[in-house]
């Protein structure tokens, strides 16, 4: 195999389209999409968005410590593109897009009813990263949409159908197919 060195970037495959909800100081709904977080601790059960600190977002997170973390399906692809490409200083994205802010249960943030699968979160802590501050976000609750749970009341990632986003060529996918169950397949070897 050979190998062609690429330089210091930003790549890992796959990361997820996320849509980061807030209120601003004027109590006004906002998302932001961002494809820098994920899990980063399992008791207490944390996840983390990374956001540069020009975003109207990061201000929002700052000064309310918390936010939510709506997970939108392939079908709101559109619809979170357009939530990264204009900042909630120029207006309210929610009535932009048709979408409907609901109120957190346990976090002063909303999120979007529209997505099947809705994490709340409170900062617990912050990192500055040069060009970002992580905020690591303690997971108070997970909202999931019945429709997307499988027999065992499981969220099913193939009803769910998360949106990917391509660090490197700049583009949505989809999920694929599954290729086997976890903490087992490899016991074939």
């Amino acid at each position: 195999m050979s190998r062609r060195s690429l330089g210091p970037r930003t790549l890992l495959y796959p990361t997820p389209v996320l849509l980061v909800g807030t209120y601003d100081a004027d109590e006004q709904p906002n998302i932001m999409t961002a494809a820098w977080g994920g899990i980063c601790c399992s008791r207490p059960p944390c996840i983390y968005v990374s956001l540069r600190a020009a975003t109207y977002t990061h201000g929002a997170i700052m000064t309310g410590g918390c936010y939510t973390v709506s997970i939108p399906s392939e079908a709101l692809i559109r619809e979170a593109d357009y939530a990264g490409i204009v900042s909630g200083r120029e207006g309210n994205k929610f009535d932009a897009l048709g979408l409907t802010a609901a109120t957190a249960e346990h976090v002063h943030a909303p999120y979007v009813a529209e997505c099947p699968v809705v994490v709340e979160c409170r900062v617990v802590n912050t990192v500055a990263l040069g060009s970002h501050t992580l905020f690591v976000g303690e997971v108070l609750d997970v909202h999931v949409d019945e429709s997307v749970l499988g027999e065992d009341g499981v969220p099913d990632i193939g009803q769910i159908r998360p949106a990917l986003f391509d660090p490197a060529g700049r583009k949505y996918y989809g999920v694929g197919t599954e290729l086997g169950q976890a903490f087992s397949i490899g016991k074939r070897l």
